[in-house]
């Protein structure tokens, strides 16, 4: 017996051991075109598997290839490299990708300047609110951040640093001190509208796009300039699945992860393309960013004055019905995934975890504050009255932030109002105490009347003499 549990744990340690190290799952399908390129890419295929990942190879033109299998996913992440034919073949279609990023599935495209974009790609982009340049050999050009040892004439390796968060409040996943090379890319323009894009790595203010074919000294008509171009950009779905556009695919290529650039006038450094990838496909195949609710409690605490933790909880744990004017406990487990295993989940200072007590409009805002943490989970709480007025409310959690998955977590309560045994006595509120005093001096004083008007008749004599007087 002592052997078959040693054995048993021995396998659940390996398979816990040997997970993937995504939140969702380790399948993964990579389109590539020309099997001769596989090897310009080994040092990220080496690090996709070091990280459990279990990669597929399969040719846009193969006729086995397909998403789905019997309505399930077939892949849970697909990395589309660009095909040097005209698109990606039948089982690839806009629609095929777009299914798959409803079902949950996430997806990383690369582009290059190399290979003549598909006008299918260009119109699933759109259906995103991404735009790419309809001229398909145009390329970021900039005279002022190039690597001067690879583009000394043509400019179109740009050489730019790690992005960083723009403000303070938004939570970037990406970041260091290296440079990073983005040779021959294609940029990118984002729709303004869209709350679900978001641009990783922007170009710089004297970028340009340009078509190193055309011999004119000027460019007529220039797609985007400057910080309008998106070099690399993300959309995170309403389902939290991901879609990446990397302008770049040179980037992931084995020259440029250990390279040495220059920018003029500048000294040589290495660059981070290995260390950015890696962030990348961290992020695109959810190893991080992703956020989880966990238990979510409220219950009516008899004395507001006490900490949540030490709160007396009447009925059950999550009741129904809240009555008017009533101090009520919330509290919420969040949990974020650090590529092994879910860990607390932490948000800056600057940053805050709200919970809105809402009818047709919130009544109440509240920051949600850290009371205790687990091993995986943080709790969060806060404890209000309910407004004086009845009805049907909620507790809402809506926690949206850029490369984060969202938190939206809704439970339904209704307010109603006192019972008739509910209400305060007159003789317990004090401003009543002089109308009290008023009524029972009117019934006192009328209980007198009547006993002075009942026992207080006039002598008998006087009657009977006033009586006799009458008749005669």
């Amino acid at each position: 017996m002592r052997l078959l549990s040693s054995i048993s744990f021995l396998l659940c340690y390996l398979l816990i051991w040997v997970q993937a190290k995504s939140a969702t799952g380790d399948r993964l399908l990579v389109v590539l075109e020309d099997t001769a390129d596989k090897d310009l890419y080994s040092q990220l295929w080496s690090d996709l598997e070091s990280r459990s990942f279990v990669l597929q190879f399969e040719s846009p033109k193969s006729e086995a290839l397909s998403l789905f299998r019997l309505g399930a996913k077939t892949y849970d992440h697909v990395l589309l490299l660009p095909p040097k034919s005209k698109g990606y073949g039948p089982n690839l279609t806009p629609k095929n990708l777009l299914d798959f990023t409803n079902a949950g599935g996430n997806i990383l495209l690369a582009l290059s300047s190399e290979t003549a974009i598909p006008s299918a790609i260009s119109s699933l982009l759109l259906e995103f609110d991404i735009a790419l340049p309809t001229d398909r050999s145009s390329q970021i050009i900039d005279h002022f951040h190039y690597d001067t040892t690879s583009s000394a004439d043509s400019h179109n390796v740009l050489v730019l640093p790690q992005p960083r968060p723009s403000r303070s409040d938004v939570i970037s996943l990406f970041g260091g001190d290296g440079m990073l090379a983005v040779p021959k890319a294609v940029g990118q323009t984002l729709g303004a509208a869209s709350t679900l894009i978001n641009p990783i790595l922007r170009a710089p203010e004297t970028a340009y796009t340009y078509n190193p074919k055309e011999e004119a000294d000027a460019e007529p008509d220039v797609f985007a300039t400057g910080s309008q171009i998106a070099l690399v950009s993300a959309l995170q779905a309403r389902n939290n699945a991901r879609f990446t556009v990397l302008g770049s695919l040179e980037m992931l290529q084995n020259k440029w992860f250990d390279a040495e650039v220059k920018l003029p006038g500048g000294k040589p450094t290495k660059t981070a393309n290995k260390q950015f990838a890696r962030q990348l496909t961290e992020w695109t195949f959810k190893e991080i960013g992703v956020l989880r609710a966990g238990r979510v409690q409220h219950h009516q605490i008899l004395d507001a004055s006490k900490p949540i933790s030490n709160t007396t909880q009447v009925g059950f744990a999550d009741p129904e019905i809240y009555r008017i004017k009533t101090d009520v406990s919330f509290a919420i487990e969040l949990s974020q995934w650090d590529r092994t295993h879910w860990a607390p989940f932490t948000h800056p200072a600057s940053d805050a975890v709200q919970l809105e007590f809402t009818m047709l409009s919130p009544f109440h805002r509240l920051a949600l504050s850290p009371t205790s943490t687990s091993l995986n989970s943080t709790t969060y709480g806060t404890t209000f009255r309910t407004p004086d007025q009845h009805g049907i409310f909620a507790f809402k959690v809506n926690y949206k932030r850029p490369f984060l998955t969202d938190i939206e977590e809704r439970r339904q309560v209704t307010v109603r109002h006192f019972a008739h045994d509910e209400w305060p006595r007159s003789f317990v509120i004090t401003a009543a105490w002089p109308w009290v005093a008023g009524l029972w001096t009117v019934v006192i004083g009328f209980v007198a009347f009547v006993v002075l008007w009942l026992y207080c008749e006039p002598p008998r004599e006087e009657v009977s003499q006033k009586l006799r007087k009458e008749t005669s």
